[in-house]
């Protein structure tokens, strides 16, 4: 018997559950490495597969007191005890209590991995020996687990300057699973990003184009994007730490740009540069399709220590607030009246649902609305999601549900708990006589699974 037992949800919810709790999984957006279905080798063991990659896992443990380097964080793979370091998290297994990162490794352990023994600290090393054992077998292959979990398409993120040899690798192979890019131009985009003129070198070296000059850049860009859609992409994704669009006139930019090759831009020049960038991007997602993807409201890095030694991604982003209206101004009066843009928006600033994005996202053709996101990634985060935008924006101008991980085995976890909190929702409308249950029947699948394909432009 599995140590999860499975938990009915209330009235209408469970059936509505049960109509989409097995529908193929659609992951549009998420970090995992592409090279895992390239090489299609055996994870190396529990502590790489589930905690040492994960910044849900390991921001918990850090805030307990545990240092990163004790969970194998910045250590050379042949350095780590994988062993210790799972025991380690096992002793602080009571401190997830509460949080979604729980619900997802209890999934991930006793459903996905079948292990049959409840984790704690007096079961580590049992819990441990279950999923090396495991992980020995084919049929915890990183192509094989992706077939049994039901994955229809996953979508990794890359750099731009990233060759995209794993890709090509999985395109040329003989599997058959759908694994896409996803375009991530921050680093050549956003003078706030460390190298950044160097990566602009780059850039022009990559593509054969002058990138000193700004023609030159944007002809760079694109070239890279037309890589990208080559093998599958679909979409760009941008981080916003401070979100500001500006269009700049040809004079400026030009001269803005001859700074940044220089990385010669203040503060102020920056961000005015990379306000003028987002407005190009759009521009060119409705020359080419790819849909746009904005995350906006997190404060990167807060803990300086802890980025100056071991780098970014490593818990220390925080929500702050947003002006999406003032910040998307110039961004949507320039383009957002096209009817080839798509912008999906994703906030860690939950004030604007309401306030600014459903409006928006019901206005504005070219919107929609991302998930939850990050820290709202969960039971509660989903119910307030749908309380706070479906009256205004609908659920047509939603864009479904994406993972966003880098946690590969945790996917079915997440996608199960918006599934859950979808049949939640769309019972409590019911009950509460908004419509009526043959629509909420409709809106599940909608909800699960289609209206993510639709708003990332995945077709068949």
């Amino acid at each position: 018997m599995s140590p999860l037992p499975a938990t009915a949800l209330p009235g209408l919810a469970q059936p509505l559950y049960e109509s989409i709790a097995d529908l193929p999984i659609v992951s549009p957006h998420g970090h995992c490495d592409p090279r895992w279905w390239a090489d299609d080798s055996a994870f190396p063991d529990p502590a790489e597969l589930l905690i040492v990659p994960d910044h849900y896992v390991f921001r918990m443990l850090y805030s307990q007191g545990v240092a990163l380097r004790d969970l194998g964080i910045g250590v050379a793979r042949a350095d780590r005890n994988p062993r210790a370091i799972f025991r380690l998290f096992a002793q602080h297994w009571d401190t997830y209590l509460g949080t979604p990162s729980r619900g997802w490794l209890e999934h991930t352990l006793y459903r996905t991995l079948g292990i049959d023994v409840a984790l704690g600290p007096d079961t580590a090393d049992a819990v441990y020996d279950q999923i090396a054992a495991k992980l020995a077998t084919p049929e915890f292959r990183p192509r094989a687990l992706f077939e049994r979990m039901g994955i229809e398409v996953l979508a990794t993120t890359d750099a731009a300057l990233d060759p995209l040899e794993a890709h090509e690798a999985i395109s040329a192979s003989e599997w058959t699973g759908r694994i896409i890019p996803t375009f991530r131009p921050d680093d050549v985009l956003n003078p706030a990003r460390a190298g950044h003129a160097d990566n602009i070198a780059r850039l022009g070296a990559m593509t054969g184009e002058n990138t000193a000059r700004y023609d030159g850049f944007l002809a760079a860009i694109r070239s890279r994007r037309a890589a990208f859609r080559a093998l599958g992409a679909t979409a760009t994704d941008h981080d916003v730490p401070d979100l500001m669009t500006h269009w700049l006139a040809p004079a400026e930019i030009h001269a803005l740009h001859g700074k940044a090759v220089q990385g010669a831009l203040s503060n102020a020049e920056a961000l005015a540069y990379y306000g003028h960038m987002l407005v190009e991007m759009a521009q060119m997602s409705a020359d080419d399709g790819m849909v746009m993807q904005l995350h906006a409201g997190s404060r990167r890095s807060t803990n300086r220590a802890l980025l100056a030694e071991f780098g970014p991604d490593m818990g220390a982003d925080i929500p702050h607030a947003v002006d999406w209206v003032a910040g998307l101004d110039a961004l949507l009066n320039r383009v957002g009246n096209d009817p080839r843009l798509r912008v999906l928006l994703f906030t860690l600033d939950e004030s604007t649902y309401a306030r600014e994005l459903a409006p928006m996202a019901g206005h504005w053709p070219c919107l929609r609305l991302g998930p939850p996101w990050w820290f709202h990634d969960s039971p509660n985060g989903i119910r307030r999601y749908f309380d706070q935008v479906v009256e205004t924006a609908g659920y047509w101008n939603l864009a479904g549900f994406n993972d966003d991980t880098r946690a590969f085995l945790s996917i079915p976890a997440r996608h199960d708990t918006w599934r859950r909190g979808v049949a939640l929702h769309l019972a409590d409308q019911v009950e509460r006589g908004v419509f009526d249950r043959r629509d909420a029947e409709r809106l599940a699948p909608l909800l699960a699974r289609d209206l993510a394909k639709d708003a990332y432009r995945l077709e068949d």
